[in-house]
């Protein structure tokens, strides 16, 4: 498995690249966002996002744009919002500094092991119709009326699950184990985040709606 490491402090950057090497990985590192941008396709991007030339915001934006391939961020920053910024334009998971080598390879592990267990299924129906939405799984596309809507790989994912069960309850603990990983790191606040997104794209064409306690249920068109 490549790693693209995006990544402009030097002693940062050779611990991980020594870390990740000893687990058997392969390493491209790079130190700017133009570079990580102009690289080789990898199997998983560990980025940091206080970047020399670009917001590491504008570099994960851009490379979800064109892959789907699994985005750690790495950032300095405390703040809430800046982390939650991440994941709402398409990264994976995140690792806040300081962090352990040891740590850094478990989430690098656990998204890779994501990505795998979320290849189509070749028998699955192409299908299924939610009112006035198309879920392909498939494909791994959506489309309300003639519009396709632009899905990250966990909005696609999270919505897939839901509609599995129409007018079902599904627990908080059960779509993070599902659509993240039983050995998730990050804040349940992921999750809030991705259902106001897939709230927000689609509007009243479907309703995810909060049962307070417990978790979400997507309703019956």
């Amino acid at each position: 498995m490549r790693v693209l490491l995006v990544e402009d402090d030097d002693p940062i950057a050779l611990s991980l690249t020594q870390g990740l090497l000893r687990h058997g990985f392969e390493v491209d590192r790079v130190g700017t966002g133009a570079a990580a941008l102009a690289a080789a396709p990898a199997d998983v991007v560990l980025l940091d996002l206080g970047l020399p030339d670009v917001d590491g915001l504008d570099v994960c934006r851009e490379l979800r744009a064109r892959t789907d391939v699994p985005i750690i961020v790495i950032t300095a920053r405390a703040d809430e919002v800046d982390t939650v910024a991440g994941l709402e334009v398409g990264a994976d998971d995140y690792v806040a500094k300081p962090f352990g080598v040891r740590e850094v390879i478990a989430r690098t592990r656990a998204v890779l092991r994501r990505t795998r267990r979320e290849q189509p299924d070749e028998t699955a129906p192409e299908a299924q119709r939610l009112g006035s939405v198309a879920l392909d799984r498939r494909a791994r596309r959506v489309h309300l009326a003639d519009e396709e809507i632009a899905l990250t790989p966990k909005e696609f994912d999270l919505l897939a699950l839901l509609a599995e069960s129409p007018g079902a309850v599904f627990t908080r603990e059960h779509l993070i184990e599902a659509v993240w990983d039983e050995q998730w790191f990050g804040s349940t606040r992921t999750l809030d985040v991705h259902v106001s997104a897939l709230r927000r794209k689609f509007g009243a064409a479907i309703t995810v709606s909060t049962v307070r306690g417990v978790g979400f249920r997507l309703e019956r068109p």
